[in-house]
């Protein structure tokens, strides 16, 4: 008895084509992307099958984590305020089999998050700061990639951070009798007449206070409210608030403009500076020990990148104007 051939697999996209496929995509998670290279990208699926799979392919692996209909998946991920940006680019790239090995690494995008940053009241680009003064006053300055609701009304003032980081100086004006809060995926930060921040990390958020005082009310937790002072800085989660600690000297520096560094790793530094720009910044294990310090102008990252080989034993190549490595000097 003859049995039907099962149907032969799809051959392996080429390496070439994976590397243009993720050079494309970390493109478009840049939220400069303009139109011009909008249509670059098309074209270039255009050319070619094999160019057009590569991409499918991404998209297949998006909507499987993430719940998105085709189509809505690169949208999502070049508009949305990214987490943990670095590692997150690398598990993109791996999705194409260009960073990793094999298999798939864990996508721990929240979809719903990024699409309700990209509606969000006020929200910044990489790379951009934005100062908006609130009606009863409020100032707030969001820093790169960030995105905040803003929900007053006669019983509530309420900022929603939905990405990024805030500082925020509380204002004496209209309704000013009501609480000023803001909500983060953990949990809500109270004011008490003062001036902090909130960053939304990953899991968790931050808070540093540098005048007045803080209440910080995990969304889970059952226990008092923390109370954190001027001068201390605490994380939390939805279930706890972590022990407050010294705020760092230069915390607020970037609402200045300015990354201030004291005696840190290379790795941190870059991590931090990814921020800042759009694409990937790879440290190389070799070097990401090596320390620094120094003041450094946030409005032009390259310069900063440039300027790493005058002071460390370091080599800065561009593998593409979105991809660059920090490596030992030659």
């Amino acid at each position: 008895m003859s049995t039907a051939a099962e149907p032969a697999a799809p051959p392996a996209i080429r390496e070439d084509v994976q590397q243009q496929a993720a050079e494309w995509l970390t493109v478009l998670m840049s939220s400069e992307v303009s139109e011009a290279q909008q249509a670059a990208w098309q074209r270039w699926r255009a050319a070619d099958p094999e160019h057009e799979r590569a991409w499918r392919h991404i998209e297949a692996v998006s909507r499987r984590f993430n719940g998105l209909h085709r189509g809505a998946a690169a949208q999502a991920l070049a508009g949305a305020q990214r987490k943990a940006v670095n590692g997150k680019r690398r598990r993109l790239l791996a999705w194409l089999g260009v960073a990793a090995g094999a298999g798939l690494l864990a996508a721990q995008t929240d979809a719903w998050d990024g699409v309700r940053a990209l509606r969000a009241d006020y929200r910044t680009a990489t790379g951009e700061r934005r100062e908006v003064v609130l009606g009863d006053g409020t100032v707030l300055s969001l820093n790169t990639g960030s995105a905040v609701n803003v929900r007053f009304d006669a019983s509530r003032r309420l900022v929603e951070l939905l990405a990024g980081e805030i500082l925020v100086i509380s204002g004496h004006g209209a309704g000013s009798g009501v609480p000023l809060e803001v909500a983060t995926r953990e949990g809500r930060v109270r004011a008490l007449g003062t001036r902090f921040a909130v960053r939304q990390q990953d899991e968790y958020s931050t808070v540093d206070v540098f005048e007045s005082a803080v209440e910080i009310r995990p969304r889970d937790g059952s226990g008092a409210p923390l109370l954190l002072a001027a001068g201390r800085g605490a994380a939390f989660c939805r279930h706890a608030s972590g022990a407050p600690h010294a705020v760092g000297a230069y915390a607020d520096a970037w609402s200045r403009g300015q990354l201030i560094v004291d005696d840190v790793t290379l790795g941190d530094f870059l991590a931090e500076l990814a921020r800042y720009r759009p694409g990937v910044i790879d440290c190389a294990p070799a070097v990401a020990r090596l320390r620094l310090s120094g003041v450094f102008p946030l409005a032009d990252t390259q310069r900063i990148l440039n300027m790493l080989p005058n002071s460390l034993p370091v080599q800065v190549r561009s593998r593409t104007r979105y991809w660059v490595s920090v490596e030992p000097a030659s």
